[in-house]
């Protein structure tokens, strides 16, 4: 059996998010397939919301989306009643998917081996390659 581990997210994954009224909507996107299991695994509504607990008296809601190998997740009540009206710095869901990269999960050595060896997969091409 393999030893566990626990690391930040930004390890197997990169993330986008935005803001809407009241809500922060993020897609969190692993880098390969090997890493999308292990965020499909790890990454709950109950897991995300305890992560931001503090900041976060709404609920959040999780989609998998096993096709992009990401995860999209909005999280309610947010920004406490708006990005005009709330009085945090910084407090707008651009500025959250870093605090988002940061949250831990487990994973086996084998787990973050295979992960961290499979190619990155992207939508572009790689500087001196050529678009498909």
């Amino acid at each position: 059996m393999s030893h566990r581990l626990r690391i930040p997210l930004v390890r197997l994954a990169h993330a986008r998010s935005g803001d809407k009224a009241d809500w922060v909507d993020f897609g969190l996107f692993a880098w390969n397939p090997a890493g999308y299991r292990v965020l499909e695994r790890e990454v709950t509504a109950e897991r995300v919301q305890a992560h931001f607990a503090s900041w976060l008296p709404g609920e959040v809601d999780c989609w998998p989306l096993p096709n992009l190998l990401a995860i999209k997740l909005v999280l309610k009540g947010a920004l406490q009643g708006g990005g005009a009206r709330n009085l945090r710095l910084d407090n707008l869901g651009k500025a959250m998917a870093g605090a988002l990269l940061r949250m831990e999960i487990e994973v086996s050595e084998a787990e973050l081996l295979e992960a961290e060896r499979s190619p990155k997969m992207a939508w572009w091409p790689e500087p001196g390659e050529e678009a498909a």
